[in-house]
């Protein structure tokens, strides 16, 4: 007996969830680790995204303490909580002790959590300034204040 598309997409779902919360780890990490000097005189020249890349870095602190704390959090909470579903489907469909599966699957997002946030915190450190330009150009394109 195979997962069913169901287990599969929750599971993608699961992954994806972890994912954002290292993508917004790694923003809130790069937000107060940019250079404000860098754009201010990008902003000068008129570069796209810069003026937004400077309200971000003046507001650092907010920004990781709610990319690293908040949605950070959520995605942890979420994670855990698709990870306890998916455990639960997988061990009615295999026949398999749900503890073991559980503990499997805890392992494995807990591993990807972790080990995902500490490789993209060093990243979202080199490259604070590229990042936080990312995200002022992403404001800019939507036009968020």
């Amino acid at each position: 007996m195979a997962a069913s598309f169901n287990d599969i997409v929750l599971f993608i779902i699961m992954v994806s969830v972890i994912s954002l919360g290292i993508l917004f780890d790694a923003i809130g990490t790069a937000g107060i680790t940019a250079k404000e000097a860098t754009f201010h005189s990008m902003s000068s020249a008129k570069v796209k995204g810069a003026k937004e890349a400077l309200t971000l870095i003046k507001s650092g602190s907010k920004i990781s303490s709610i990319c690293n704390d908040v949605i950070g959090d959520v995605c942890g909470i979420v994670s855990g909580g698709l990870g306890a579903v998916l455990a639960i489907s997988l061990s009615t469909k295999f026949n398999i002790n749900n503890t073991i599966i559980s503990v499997v699957l805890s392992a494995f997002i807990s591993s990807f959590t972790v080990g995902g946030k500490a490789i993209m915190k060093n990243i979202a450190m080199k490259k604070a300034d590229q990042i936080i330009h990312t995200v002022g150009k992403i404001k800019h394109l939507l036009r968020i204040k």
